[in-house]
């Protein structure tokens, strides 16, 4: 395990240690796994937590013991329940945490899946089981087993938002239609909690006042040319991070892939932790969040 704030290793004899990022350095990486490194982090450090874990099932990374890989799905459930938790304690009292989780289905008794030419990141060696009580092409209610299991952990859920993908992949499916959408639940620490209504507000129709933000947001996935796969989309975390934090505030992904989160903590004067132990996301992530900032216009 090692921690980078961009390039620069933090530690003391070889052990690392966490050191909270400043102003002049405000991201910080720590390589390795999550499960271990989240618990070496310090109680109500961060006001605001947003991520994208591994979907059960869908995409090998090619690492041994990787979360989305359980044979057993209860497994993947309790995998990220555990961790959900820790960002709990690690959240301040006000703080908010942001899932984006999709749904997936049974793979019918297949045991690996092809790369094709339009979704090379698509091959697998190998696809879980169907599980327990569940058929041969079964949609699988993954993302709301999550989102009740992280209620019944403690969390408080606030909403259900919709992420409605104009652009979303083709499927060649004959007997139902195509997957456009996926769900960014917004998960609270406390009853009381700090949510800056104003900062997202949208505009009315006739573009003469503002409303609250509604829970459909369509928002195209965003292709990266240095991976195999769509990375978190910047315009699906700007609502969540300018909601849930306010400027210099620290925000955490415990799997930071291709630092999305950082990016945007950036472009946003947000500083951030994230947690990554892929070597190759890890390389993308420090590419994009050392570039020069260059801010998208939210709306």
């Amino acid at each position: 395990m090692i921690m980078k704030t961009n390039s620069a290793i933090t530690t003391i004899n070889n052990t690392p240690y966490f050191v909270e990022p400043c102003d002049k350095n405000p991201l910080l990486t720590l390589h390795g796994d999550t499960r271990e490194i989240i618990k070496t982090l310090p109680d109500e450090t961060f006001q605001c937590a947003v991520t994208s874990p591994p979907y059960w099932g869908v995409r090998d990374y090619g690492i041994e013991g990787q979360i989305g890989a359980e044979p057993n799905l209860d497994d993947y459930i309790a995998d990220l329940l555990k961790i959900f938790s820790e960002v709990r304690r690690i959240l301040k009292p006000d703080g908010t945490f942001w899932l984006n989780i999709g749904n997936t289905y049974t793979s019918g008794g297949r045991k690996w899946r092809q790369k094709d030419s339009k979704n090379k990141g698509r091959a697998m060696s190998y696809r879980p089981p169907t599980p327990k009580g569940l058929k041969k092409k079964d949609l699988i209610g993954v993302a709301w087993m999550l989102a009740m299991a992280c209620q019944q952990d403690g969390w408080y859920l606030r909403n259900d938002i919709i992420w409605s993908k104009p652009n979303c992949q083709p499927e060649s499916v004959r007997d139902r239609f195509t997957i456009a959408h996926e769900y960014l639940f917004m998960f609270s620490k406390s009853e009381r909690y700090f949510f800056d209504q104003n900062a997202v507000k949208e505009t009315t129709t006739d573009g003469k006042n503002k409303k609250n933000k509604r829970t459909v947001w369509q928002i195209n996935t965003e292709p990266f040319p240095e991976a195999h796969f769509a990375v978190f989309p910047k315009k699906l975390v700007y609502p969540c991070i300018l909601a849930g934090s306010k400027e210099n505030d620290l925000i955490f992904d415990p799997f930071y892939g291709a630092g999305t989160v950082g990016v945007v903590s950036k472009e946003l004067d947000r500083r951030c932790v994230g947690i990554e132990l892929n070597n190759d996301y890890l390389d993308i992530a420090e590419k994009r969040t050392s570039r020069p900032i260059q801010s998208e216009l939210f709306t």
